[in-house]
């Protein structure tokens, strides 16, 4: 958490993340809309739908969110980024990318309401993510608040509102491929947020804030609003 105090614009790490990245984008679409979904599913052994509406639906999500992780990693990402993340980062999002156009395949179901609450989980999932990032870095911005913690905005229903959202908008893929291995992705991610990196960011802020901290988590839930 040491890197959080250390500012740096980190280019060649940010480009390198948007190659990979790019790279990961054109191995979904091989995926979803050319031989690459008839060649697994050949080599897997399992049904290849051609689902084209939840497909076309399942690359604008990974479009969003490519879109939204390189505004925020290049106008939002003051801190250092080592270039190790620069390769887990990537890594992270092929789960998304790759993990849910292969686990979509099987699928052949007509859109209903389980979808139609997904678009709209995905859309609330990035509002909180994204939104909030930009409302807290509008806050910081203000010479009055300079040392001190936020906690307004979407960030007063959660100390990490921002990883519910990615929980949100996530769960949103899941639920889109109708496929109940999806659940997986989701369920990880909440591990790795509830226990790793949200207990982490909570000793740093912790020691940045004292006890402003302590009295922000004294009436905040740590993860998900009003419960955990």
């Amino acid at each position: 958490m040491e890197l959080y105090g250390q500012q740096s614009k980190s280019w060649p790490q940010k480009i390198t993340v948007h190659i990979l990245e790019i790279g990961l984008l054109y191995l979904s679409y091989w995926l979803l809309f050319q031989n690459g979904g008839h060649w697994i599913s050949e080599w897997l052994h399992i049904e290849n739908n051609q689902d084209a509406a939840r497909r076309t639906i399942i690359f604008i999500f990974n479009i969003v969110i490519f879109l939204r992780m390189s505004y925020m990693m290049i106008f939002l990402l003051q801190r250092k980024m080592p270039w190790e993340e620069s390769v887990s980062v990537p890594f992270a999002f092929a789960l998304y990318y790759i993990g849910f156009s292969l686990l979509v395949l099987p699928t052949s179901r007509q859109i209903g309401i389980w979808d139609i609450i997904a678009i709209i989980l995905f859309i609330v999932g990035c509002v909180l993510n994204t939104g909030g990032e930009l409302l807290r870095k509008k806050w910081k911005e203000h010479p009055e608040n300079k040392g001190q913690i936020y906690t307004e905005g979407f960030f007063r229903y959660s100390r990490h509102v921002n990883y519910f959202g990615d929980l949100l908008w996530v769960s949103a893929y899941a639920v889109l491929t109708a496929n109940w291995w999806s659940v997986t992705i989701p369920v990880l991610l909440f591990l790795f947020f509830a226990f790793y990196n949200a207990p982490k960011l909570d000793e740093y802020l912790k020691q940045k804030y004292g006890k402003g901290y302590d009295e922000y988590a004294k009436k905040t839930k740590m993860l998900i609003p009003y419960i955990y």
